[in-house]
């Protein structure tokens, strides 16, 4: 066993030489000292927001699962949310990432991918997020390229600015950063009538069909995840994907560049990427925006359109 401190916290490691990819030959220590880098970048993107860990013990070569309610073991230094189950009427305690300490200690927990809520634990019901997640049929990553700029077009003309992120599995999101006014059936409502709209003019491209067997061919726009209690990869997250490829935000331009695609970005690679190139998300908050203009430019166009 190993322990490592952060600012006063204790962490202690174990079974550090477990293979957690076996494609790729990287182990727990691999995943560990990941975490532990790139902590600077990753935490402001965590902090104040409930987390559902994705673990996998045994490494993707075993079992995996997804755990939402912070286990009784977990040291008492470690941030919570007291999270209400819709539906239930009693709530559950989630881990809210807010150092380096509990980061590093959620990956010796063999987490390989952190999941973050839309809202933040102190107003839970209000995101300040909408998240567009286009899933392509296939790996190849032409279609999320259009499909990308299409949605950014959009929302532009709508008067909504968007982020991009590569998801580090097949696709990516395009987020919008919002104030923290509207309830999550707000968001989504004006998210689905946004994917709706864009797949009804471009139906041979996009499609906002659930079921995988009826999407011929065609980019899904999930915009599912923008309810209570959902979850998206959280920015610069490793997936459980051969070679732990990497969640990164990028900027409108990199579409352009060649080779690029979902998992372009490893734990192995990343760092080269960061010694030059800033966070294209870390001033994301300062481009917050309101709903009602949206709202109301999608209403004359459908007005528009009766006439």
């Amino acid at each position: 066993m190993t322990t490592r401190a952060y600012d006063g916290h204790e962490v202690d490691l174990q079974n550090l030489d477990k293979v957690l990819f076996p494609d790729a030959g990287l182990t727990k220590g691999d995943l560990v000292d990941y975490y532990e880098r790139v902590a600077e970048w990753m935490l402001p993107h965590l902090r104040g927001r409930p987390l559902s860990l994705e673990r996998f013990p045994d490494g993707l070569a075993g079992e995996g699962f997804y755990q939402k309610q912070t286990p009784d073991y977990f040291p008492p230094w470690i941030a919570t949310a007291s999270v209400p189950v819709k539906g239930k009427g009693d709530s559950q305690s989630q881990v809210v990432c807010e150092n380096q300490a509990t980061l590093v200690y959620l990956a010796n927990q063999a987490c390989v991918t952190p999941h973050v809520w839309l809202s933040r634990r102190d107003r839970l019901d209000v995101p300040d997020r909408m998240v567009f997640d286009l899933d392509p049929p296939s790996e190849d990553f032409a279609p999320v390229r259009s499909a990308a700029r299409v949605v950014r077009e959009r929302l532009a003309d709508l008067g909504l600015s968007a982020s991009l992120m590569l998801t580090g599995s097949k696709g990516a999101h395009v987020v919008v950063p919002l104030r923290r006014e509207s309830e999550f059936d707000r968001v989504r409502a004006l998210a689905r009538r946004i994917a709706g709209e864009l797949s009804e003019e471009r139906s041979d491209e996009l499609t906002v069909e659930q079921r995988k067997s009826e999407r011929g061919g065609r980019v899904f726009l999930d915009t599912a995840r923008n309810a209570y209690g959902q979850t998206t990869v959280a920015p610069y997250a490793v997936r459980a994907r051969p070679g732990a490829p990497v969640a990164v935000p990028i900027d409108w331009d990199e579409l352009d560049s060649s080779g690029l695609v979902s998992s372009r970005y490893t734990i192995e690679n990343l760092f080269r990427r960061l010694a030059q190139k800033d966070d294209p998300w870390r001033d994301i908050d300062e481009s917050a925006q309101s709903l009602g203009a949206a709202e109301r430019a999608l209403d004359e166009r459908r007005a528009s359109a009766k006439e």
